[in-house]
């Protein structure tokens, strides 16, 4: 039997029924996470949750549950459903209410959804890379708040899928900002660049500790907005992602990047993050 969370209660997903008028559904008005399970563990849970009251302060939003009570109903939930390897899935919306494009009045419940899914590590991806498509980015200009308005990733999504690739790396005119879903990194003469953390760019939660992970290891890591031609000049490119982790890039808009293989800097930032996830929950026993 697999269970959810719905409005902070355990029930079973066939029982979960939400309301047709709820603004999630009829606007995408809300936000939300996925957090990574390892060993039954969630990686990294606080910087997702705090994201998450993040996400839902910049929409006007003060969320009706604290951190420590999400983190709680989350690890719950992960052990009602026995996973091992996965993810959870969380969203918060504005709750249900009559149709209008305004906020509804005071008082309304907002709507808290959950639930587990089975996921193993990408192994192969990250051992052999993947290939991505340039795509241009029509997405709104607050890429920073991680809401349910996902149409113009969904959209890019499709065009990598059609093109047999795994990701589409996106640009505002010359500049790249990010993939689909996922952060892109770029690595030259030894150096980790990646999109300043403004409203172009969502700033992943992988984004942030493979930051942390450099500057504790001497890697040298730069936020820096790059060209398409920086890009396709690149030593090496990376995808970084919760469901991805470090993910090599072997080839970008139909180039191979470097000689087609993941190179050793994207190798030695994917050794550390296992480390860290290590560190975090256990052991893992799909290493690379």
């Amino acid at each position: 039997m697999e269970y959810v969370v719905l409005n902070g209660e355990f029930i079973t997903r066939q029982e979960a029924k939400i309301d047709v008028e709820d603004r999630g559904y009829q606007f995408g008005d809300g936000v939300y996470e996925v957090i990574r399970v390892y060993n039954g563990k969630m990686f990294t849970a606080s910087e997702h949750l705090e994201r998450l009251v993040s996400s839902a302060e910049k929409i006007g939003m003060k969320l009706g549950w604290t951190i420590a009570e999400l983190e709680n109903l989350f690890t719950a939930l992960i052990e009602k459903n026995g996973i091992g390897t996965g993810i959870v899935y969380m969203q918060v919306t504005r709750g249900t209410s009559p149709r209008n494009h305004a906020f509804p009045p005071a008082g309304v419940a907002q709507t808290l959804v959950a639930y587990t899914r089975d996921m193993p590590r990408p192994s192969k991806n990250l051992a052999s890379g993947v290939k991505t498509i340039l795509a241009e980015d029509i997405r709104w200009l607050r890429c920073d708040i991680k809401s349910l308005n996902l149409l113009g990733n969904i959209l890019a999504k499709q065009k990598a899928a059609e093109a047999g690739c795994y990701e589409a790396i996106l640009h505002r005119g010359d500049k790249v900002t990010e993939g689909s879903s996922s952060n892109i990194f770029i690595i030259k003469d030894g150096t980790v660049y990646t999109h300043p953390a403004n409203n172009l760019i969502l700033n992943g939660i992988t984004r942030q500790t493979l930051e942390k992970l450099c500057l504790e290891n001497g890697i040298p890591f730069v936020e820096k907005e790059f060209s398409i031609a920086e890009l396709k000049s690149a030593d090496e490119i990376a995808v970084g992602s919760t469901t991805s982790e470090i993910t090599p890039v072997v080839e970008a808009g139909g180039q191979p990047v470097g000689n087609g293989k993941p190179g050793p800097v994207t190798k030695a930032l994917q050794s550390l993050f296992e480390q860290e996830i290590e560190r975090q929950c256990g052991k893992l026993g799909e290493n690379i």
